[in-house]
């Protein structure tokens, strides 16, 4: 995907957060956090600037962020190629003052810091093109 998604694809990108979210719950009802929370962050609107559609991903996210009741095992399960976008989901948790959201957002961060290292933050803060 070349450039910045225009606002005229904004449809597109809200029905495949819709059925995206749709199969979240469906792995959350079968009790696979995990796999919910891969699915959460496949295909994450990157290169849009489209504010409602990277908060009705933001929803999604986090609904399989706030599951994830055993943060050790997470990382057992969880690709490395995931661990870049989470952070950002992570810093955008913590954006939001919430405290169960923080709370949940800095215990998942600690482990994924020892997990990833310190360029896993360092390439979120440094990406300014993939927006959460």
């Amino acid at each position: 995907m070349a450039g910045i998604v225009e606002a005229d694809n904004y449809e597109g990108i809200i029905t495949r957060i819709e059925h995206k979210s749709r199969k979240i719950e469906s792995l959350l009802k079968q009790y696979k956090p995990v796999e919910a929370l891969k699915t959460a962050l496949e295909g994450s609107p990157p290169k849009t600037k489209d504010e409602r559609c990277k908060s009705a991903n933001w929803i999604v996210v986090h609904r399989a962020i706030m599951a994830i009741k055993d943060v050790d095992s997470l990382f057992s399960a969880l690709d490395p190629e995931y661990y870049d976008i989470l952070m950002k989901y992570l810093y955008r948790g913590l954006s939001t003052g919430d405290r169960p959201t923080c709370d949940q957002c800095l215990r998942i961060h600690e482990k994924l810091t020892e997990k990833a290292g310190l360029g896993c933050i360092l390439r979120c803060l440094a990406d300014t093109v993939n927006t959460v």
